[in-house]
């Protein structure tokens, strides 16, 4: 009975000698959208890519201490948040959909 011989696993200088690829960001994420007037009470009026909303977005958060101690993972909202998320709570993950709608 034959059976199939296995490639030999990669080692480390193998893997080291292959050209490491570029990662090209997505167009769709650097293109500029103009915040609403409610976003951009938080991350100001220029027009921004998408990351750079979420990320200025995560500054007003850690700068404002709203990072809900019991779990981080949940954003308490204040006056300015609330306008955005439509309610007082929400989680990191629901972020980037939320301000989906004051862009454009």
């Amino acid at each position: 009975m034959a059976t199939a011989k296995k490639a030999p696993a990669k080692t480390a200088a193998d893997k080291a000698a292959a050209p490491a690829k570029k990662r090209t960001p997505n167009a769709a994420f650097m293109k500029a959208l103009t915040p609403s007037p409610a976003l951009a009470a938080v991350v100001g009026s220029a027009p921004l890519p998408r990351t750079e909303i979420i990320s200025k977005l995560w500054v007003y958060i850690k700068a404002n201490n709203l990072q809900d101690a019991a779990n981080k993972r949940n954003i308490n909202a204040d006056a300015k948040l609330k306008e955005l998320f439509g309610k007082p709570q929400v989680s990191m993950f629901e972020l980037a959909g939320l301000i989906g709608k004051h862009v454009s």
